[in-house]
């Protein structure tokens, strides 16, 4: 019955209701995408739009209604208990904090041997600057390996991924352990870092494959903000590994036991949320397809156009603009502060490893409270605004919530820069991590908002969106650490978090201001463009 609902669901897209209005998907430009196919949601994959319920067969809308309760749905899922929409609301979210917790393992692993630094520069005989080379490698990698996972999973799926992802991590990270030279640490970090990247990217396509529209802030803001706690999180943690135990290659020993923890939960809670809608013939229980088809679940031939394709958003305003805002927060709120608050702190209040890592609380403690607002708030905010207008409002207008996010950063930076100036030589005090927790705040806010934009304007992009997101991210996040330190040296804090909040208002909250005010009309301009283009090249009958 399952298949019967399937096929005859795949015949309803937005071809067969032309006068609907389609508030879920957004055509692909032909020139994005040369071989006419949905890279994002599937070659073989359509959405239902909302309006096209009145068209559904009347076993397919029974099936809703007993499953959902309501046919107001974005979009509208078949009739397959298998298809993510359908999934009861315990199975969908652990499968997220599944991914979510990998997204947050990706910039954990890196970070979590800051604290170590002066212990490996020791036992391998560099220069705590070259310790400090095991980090930047793997932020390195974690921008580019992606690429090469996500056309992987667009075939077989996200659940094979996901455990040769967690399986690979724990081997290299026992590789880390067992290293005795500066060289083979570094080969196992790169390799590691390779392995545990998948989640930091696809994230963003996972939710957009199970959640439905007006609960993607919310569950988006989830696996924004592991990705967040990734950088505090590691150095927090491992900080007391170090010292308690007194051999920092525990570091990577529970790194290793982490990563199998993970591989057990995802044998369990980590269904296959790839679902190719159209044109290919699901067979089998729902739970075999679910949990036991590791074939080819897309039989598209690969193409070298998808391994470089999430490089072609950047000609979307709509994605490059929240893109590369977000990237100058996170960078100075996430980055710059969790790299030099050991070379900040520790010459100037001699902490050892444990206390290094007590100064990451206000970072976690700033994004837990960031998220409630980014993320619940801000689907609160839009369906708010859909009851008031009568239908979904444009993606412009979640914006509204981002420039609390900016102002937060920028007031955060200011004062982590000018208290921690002004703290007297050994003389700690709690104001400059305060600083650095109203920043997390703001960081926050703006990650889940301008990313859900992003993925709003551009749904049939949402894989390629967290690609391109990590990609930029990850390029600002490793040449910052290479200027950081002279900033902090020449202007000293109260300069630098001056510097940082200029930064954010030119790079980041303007451009903003701008997208909310010709986002829209640039996107309708684009798409009529695209279509003109694609009647075009119709060839007469």
């Amino acid at each position: 019955m399952a298949e019967k609902y399937e096929d005859e669901s795949a015949r309803h897209d937005f071809a067969a209701a032309p006068n609907l209005e389609r508030l879920d998907t957004v055509e692909p430009a032909k020139e994005d995408n040369p071989n006419g196919s949905d890279l994002e949601l599937g070659p073989r994959a359509t959405y239902i739009p909302t309006g096209a319920a009145a068209h559904l067969s009347q076993e397919h809308r029974d099936y809703l209604m007993q499953r959902h309760g309501t046919l107001e749905l974005s979009p509208l899922p078949s009739a397959d208990p298998a298809d993510p929409y359908n999934w009861p609301e315990w199975k969908k979210l652990a499968n997220l904090i599944c991914v979510a917790f990998h997204a947050m393992m990706t910039t954990f692993i890196a970070a979590a041997i800051i604290p170590a630094y002066e212990n490996i520069s020791l036992d391998l005989g560099v220069t705590i600057q070259q310790a400090s080379y095991l980090t930047s490698l793997q932020i390195a990698v974690l921008g580019f390996a992606p690429l090469l996972w996500k056309p992987l999973s667009n075939r077989y799926g996200r659940r094979p991924i996901w455990l040769i992802s967690t399986i690979g991590a724990l081997l290299f990270n026992v590789g880390c352990a067992l290293s005795h030279t500066y060289t083979a640490m570094c080969v196992c970090r790169a390799f590691c870092s390779f392995f545990i990247s998948p989640a930091i990217a696809i994230g963003s396509g996972v939710v957009t494959e199970t959640f439905f529209k007006s609960q993607r802030g919310n569950y988006m803001g989830i696996w924004t903000l592991m990705v967040t706690l990734g950088p505090p999180g590691g150095p927090f943690i491992m900080g007391f590994v170090a010292q308690q135990t007194g051999n920092y290659r525990w570091i990577y020993w529970v790194m290793a036991i982490i990563n199998g923890v993970q591989f057990i939960a995802y044998l369990f809670l980590g269904p296959e949320t790839r679902y190719v809608r159209q044109g290919v013939h699901h067979q089998g229980s729902a739970f075999k397809q679910e949990y036991l088809t590791f074939g080819r679940l897309d039989p598209n031939p690969f193409s070298a156009w998808e391994f470089v394709q999430p490089f072609v958003l950047f000609k979307y305003a709509s994605v490059f603009v929240p893109t590369v805002a977000y990237t100058i927060v996170f960078g100075f709120c996430s980055v710059l502060l969790t790299v030099e608050i050991p070379q900040l702190f520790v010459p100037k209040f001699g902490f050892n490893a444990q206390e290094i890592g007590l100064q990451f609380l206000g970072i976690i403690i700033g994004s837990l409270i960031g998220e409630q607002l980014g993320g619940r708030l801000s689907d609160l905010w839009m369906n708010r605004r859909a009851k008031q207008i009568g239908k979904r409002p444009q993606p412009e207008y979640r914006l509204w919530l981002s420039y609390a996010g900016f102002l937060l950063a920028m007031v955060g930076l200011l004062v982590f820069g000018i208290r921690e100036e002004q703290a007297p030589q050994g003389h700690w005090n709690v104001t400059p991590i305060v600083g650095i927790a109203i920043s997390a705040v703001g960081n926050q806010i703006v990650t889940t908002v301008l990313v859900t934009y992003a993925v709003d304007c551009h749904i049939e992009h949402a894989a390629s969106i967290g690609v391109f997101v990590n990609v930029v991210r990850s390029t600002w996040g490793f040449i910052g650490p290479f200027w950081f330190p002279d900033m902090l040296a020449s202007v000293r804090g109260s300069g630098s978090g001056g510097i940082m909040a200029g930064l954010i208002f030119v790079v980041s909250w303007i451009p903003t201001m701008v997208i909310q005010w010709r986002g829209q009309r640039w996107r309708e301009h684009k798409a009529a463009v695209s279509g003109k283009e694609t009647e075009g090249q119709v060839a007469p009958r």
